[in-house]
């Protein structure tokens, strides 16, 4: 027979303390792999390289979300894994303190359930690997049907098989203390009826009075038990944590980046420009979320420049506010060399290594610009002919300390001032006065212009513009920005969405846990219950006195873990974060949801156990 046989027989005739312990871990392994996977597919890899979508700053949010969240769900799931050991070895003390009984020795008893948790474990990263390429699987495929050019790539085996042994060592390594401790109780203790592992000494308590009698019996109870409610308040704290960022964070992470897209590319603006220019322009938008683009395009062709009559004509509408006309162009770009200066020694050092590549340059009048940016520095100034503000994506991948060097284009050097985000070439862009850009390049005039429209008479503009630009020149188009726009907001949104969606492993996680301690619970109250009971107490009773205790736990996790969470999302995680009334409400209403759901799944096992008859529960 073989030397597994009896572990796997136990472990599959106490199906539910199993199916806990399984569940949970599969839930913190898949979470964890499909976060990993799901992060190369949005365009980076674990070590931030960027790879052609979203720009260098929301590489790095997104960057710093997945690894805080990855890291969380590590310590989740060790903490999961230790409490669900704890409680299963809480109730096996009889079975230990038979078998020692019977001569087995503690390597042995300690050896036995060890063959046990490593057969829960290998099940568990199993499942959990299945499960977290499954879910990426989907979320591929789902982001795929809604139009994004996101590929079903080939799965990363090392960072699967990292995944799997980091679980796994985790999951033995904090799984061992609990049976450990457990195989040290004495024979006799173990046998006893009147013993439960990890049980204090008990506290004094008289009921003096009817009137908060459950809730005495409650409280005793939790400091009675203080092993297990300190593990399981630790276990839901971290769980509540990870909630917070993750449902908090990723709704003010989405709020704020959408906030500096919209901004930079601007509602209700109308592009007009030749036809193959508002092509090219859109492929460009549409960089931020699939990499694609017509790098041969020609943006010097004298058939893209609009004339200056019809920018007059346009200006002439009412109901437009001013016309942002800007040349476009493709550049090559180097970074020159700065000097920085220590502010507490006051020495002198140099930065920049003189990179180069190559740039999409947009020459802009400063005081007509209908975007507005989420930078760093500041914008061009009206009278100032030699700044330049360059994109995030575009100062990671050349520069050293942008804000102190200069960038050389068309053999000229311009001062840094600003840097900015924008989902245009994927911030892979250089802003400079227009007026400077045609004296170095000779090109007289704009090849696109930008109106924004005033909502109250939308249509009617819409309809003006397009037959002015009709009439001057049929080649040329009117291309309203929305649609791209909202195209870069919802693949964003998704993004956001999916990271949303892992807490709910963990709150699952969670409930199954905050399950174990309630039937540890009832065990180790069984006979008080009983005597209740008898003495004319009904099952709701016991429910109260059951879900008195999850409830203590429960509101001093959430208290502990939401600050916790605000303060980490706020501080270290989003850069000035956009904060509303609405955000408020949102976050609020999705935490005491997870609250609710937690607390209320809780209270099966009190109420199976309330609807026992006086003899089953005695027995």
């Amino acid at each position: 027979m073989s030397e597994t046989f009896f572990p796997v027989n136990d472990l599959l005739r106490r199906k539910l303390q199993t199916s806990l312990i399984v569940i949970s871990l599969t839930l913190c392994i898949a979470s964890t792999l499909f976060l990993l996977l799901f992060g190369e597919k949005i365009g980076f890899k674990i070590l931030l390289t960027v790879e052609g979508r979203l720009t260098s700053s929301f590489l790095t949010v997104f960057f710093s979300f997945i690894m805080f969240i990855a890291f969380l769900i590590f310590i989740v799931g060790a903490i999961i894994v230790s409490f669900m050991v704890f409680v299963m070895m809480s109730q096996r003390v009889k079975d230990i303190g038979l078998m020692k009984a019977a001569g087995c020795p503690n390597d042995l008893i300690f050896g036995y359930f060890m063959t046990e948790i490593l057969i829960v474990v290998v099940i568990s990263c199993f499942l959990g690997v299945i499960l977290g390429i499954l879910a990426d699987f989907a979320s591929t495929s789902l982001l795929s049907s809604f139009g994004f050019q996101i590929s079903q790539a080939s799965i990363d085996f090392w960072l699967v098989v990292l995944v799997f042994l980091i679980f796994f060592v985790l999951a033995l390594i904090f799984g061992a203390k609990p049976i450990l401790d457990t195989a040290k109780v004495e024979p006799a203790k173990a046998i006893s009826p009147t013993y439960h592992f990890g049980l204090g000494k008990e506290p004094g308590f008289k009921a003096t009075s009817k009137v908060g009698l459950t809730t005495k019996i409650a409280l005793r109870s939790l400091f009675r038990r203080k092993s297990a409610t300190i593990r399981i308040i630790l276990c839901l704290t971290s769980v509540f944590i990870l909630t917070t960022v993750g449902i908090a964070g990723g709704i003010i992470a989405d709020q704020t980046t959408k906030s500096w897209i919209e901004k930079a590319t601007g509602r209700d603006v109308v592009l007009i420009a030749h036809q193959e220019m508002c092509n090219q322009y859109v492929l460009l938008l549409s960089k931020f979320y699939e990499a694609k683009e017509d790098s041969n395009f020609n943006y010097t062709n004298e058939s893209y420049l609009i004339a200056e009559d019809l920018l007059n004509k346009l200006d002439s509408i009412y109901g437009t506010m001013y016309i942002d006309a800007r040349l476009v162009l493709k550049g090559h770009v180097k970074e020159v060399q700065g000097y920085v200066i220590d502010p507490e020694t006051g020495a002198t050092s140099s930065v920049g290594n003189d990179r180069e590549g190559e740039s999409l340059i947009v020459g802009v009048a400063p005081e007509n610009v209908l975007s507005e940016w989420f930078m760093e520095g500041e914008f061009l100034k009206k009278n100032e002919a030699s700044e330049a503000v360059i994109g995030d994506s575009l100062a990671q991948r050349i520069f050293s300390a942008p804000l102190s060097q200069n960038i050389r284009l068309f053999d000229r050097n311009f001062d840094v001032v600003g840097v900015c985000i924008d989902p245009i070439n994927n911030s892979n862009i250089t802003y400079i006065p227009i007026k400077t850009l045609q004296n170095i390049t000779g090109i007289p005039r704009p090849n696109i212009a930008m109106i924004k429209v005033n909502l109250a008479n939308r249509t009617e503009i819409l309809n003006q513009i397009r037959i002015i630009v009709e009439a001057s020149n049929p080649e040329f188009a009117v291309l309203e920005l929305d649609e791209v726009l909202d195209k870069n907001l919802g693949f964003i949104g998704y993004v956001w969405s999916a990271i949303l969606l892992l807490p709910l492993f963990s709150l699952v996680s969670a409930s199954l846990c905050l399950v174990g301690y309630v039937m540890l619970a009832i065990a180790e109250q069984r006979q008080e219950f009983g005597v209740l009971r008898a003495l004319g107490a009904k099952p709701k009773t016991v429910v109260k006195i059951v879900s008195m205790q999850s409830l203590v736990a429960l509101l001093s996790s959430y208290a502990v873990g939401t600050a916790f969470g605000i303060i980490i999302t706020l501080l270290i995680l989003v850069p000035n974060p956009l904060v509303t009334v609405y955000t408020i409400i949102e976050i609020a209403g999705w935490l005491l949801a997870a609250l609710t759901a937690t607390f209320i799944f809780s209270l099966y096992p009190a109420i199976r156990f309330a609807k026992k008859s006086i003899p089953e529960i005695m027995t």
